[in-house]
């Protein structure tokens, strides 16, 4: 006698499984049919346009002497005085620190002993030669005697041309412990303070030069490239030099007094740029800057550049790849991107000029581009100039 329950049981079991069997060949069939939508990412992107960079640029520099001299000691020793500081004017033959003489002075008197030794024996050779050149005649005295006799007042002349050598050297040295200026300017700097003891060559002061001024401005290197070697430098007076600037010059105005003017050079352009700022010293040689030009005052540049069109991009658009500088460019028609290497150029906080790569209508994604791939779709948030 079969058990009813048990049949019961095997064949709900059996109904079970195939319900089950059959939904996972349906759920396997869905998927087969219908693949999973491509993701689609959110991404901020910008339109490419080339802009003329034409413009006024603004620079602020300082008024410096075209010429500076550091004056030092030719000598070592203990500085007991300065005699001038920071804004005193110098003159030529005006001292301007001393050491301390004493060590220089024992030195001088010992090599005057040393020259008044040396004249002794001179006049003693010279005596004992005129001597032997008289009993030479007679023959009193050898021949051997006579030389003798010569060799050593030839000596003794050296003697005292060596030691007339070495009082004119300690006089020399003695003179160094005066610092002494040879130009007529202002001074600017300071260098050690009286107590200390200095090494020959070591700033004492630095001095201005009296005459030729210059604006020196720290640029970047766009700037740099685009100088005109005519610049027009405004000083303290509207005039006629104003008016002469031209396209490439630069025109400079005093931060306190914008109407000055004068005319300017460009003497020299930093090749090198400063290792902290990334800049270049441009200096303006200015050709009879008026009195109210004075050194150290502040100016302001203003510089027409040329133009040219240049394309910018955000800094944050840029990315590394394989050793290149690339941007992605969204493809409209398509809907995706792909990766385009560039040549970049100057750059400032915000913005790099690219120089080669790119197009006026290329659009570019400024936001995301760490997570893209070539050829992901994506839906630009929103597209700006």
């Amino acid at each position: 006698m079969v058990n009813s329950p048990s049949i019961f049981r095997s064949a709900t079991l059996a109904t079970l499984s195939v319900a089950v069997a059959g939904a996972a060949l349906l759920s396997s069939c869905r998927q087969a049919a219908e693949p999973p939508a491509p993701e689609v990412r959110p991404v901020r992107t910008i339109t490419i346009e080339a802009r003329n960079n034409a413009g006024i640029v603004a620079l602020t520099g300082t008024v410096q002497a075209q010429t500076e001299i550091n004056e030092s000691f030719r000598i070592d020793g203990r500085l007991i005085e300065r005699a001038v500081d920071i804004g005193d004017p110098v003159r030529p033959g005006q001292t301007i620190a001393r050491l301390d003489p004493a060590n220089e002075e024992s030195g001088l008197q010992a090599s005057q002993a040393g020259l008044a030794a040396a004249r002794a024996r001179l006049g003693e050779a010279r005596t004992n030669y005129t001597r032997m050149r008289d009993l030479i005649v007679d023959s009193a005295v050898s021949r051997a005697q006579y030389e003798q006799a010569e060799a050593a007042l030839k000596t003794a002349e050296a003697g005292v041309l060596s030691a007339q050598e070495q009082v004119n050297l300690s006089q020399n040295r003695l003179s160094y412990t005066r610092l002494v200026s040879n130009v007529t300017g202002v001074v600017t700097a300071r260098g050690a303070e009286p107590g200390e003891v200095v090494s020959a060559g070591r700033m004492i002061v630095q001095v201005a030069r009296e005459g030729a001024r210059e604006a020196v401005f720290d640029v970047p290197a766009q700037i740099k490239n685009a100088l005109n070697p005519r610049i027009a430098v405004t000083t303290s007076k509207a005039g006629p030099a104003a008016a002469a600037a031209g396209p490439g010059d630069i025109t400079v105005a005093l931060a306190m007094d914008p109407s000055v003017s004068a005319i300017g050079r460009v003497r020299e352009v930093s090749p090198r740029a400063d290792p902290v700022t990334g800049t270049f010293a441009v200096r303006v040689r200015l050709i009879d800057p008026p009195p109210a030009m004075l050194l150290g005052s502040t100016v302001t540049g203003r510089m027409q550049l040329p133009g040219a069109p240049a394309i910018q991009v955000p800094a944050a658009a840029l990315m590394r790849a394989d050793g290149r500088t690339s941007v992605w460019v969204f493809d409209k028609t398509s809907g995706t991107v792909s990766l385009r290497n560039v040549e970049v150029g100057s750059a400032d906080a915000n913005n790099v000029r690219v120089t080669s790569g790119l197009k006026a209508g290329d659009v570019v994604v400024t936001a995301g581009v760490q997570a893209l791939r070539p050829g992901q779709k994506v839906r630009p948030l929103e597209t700006r100039s």
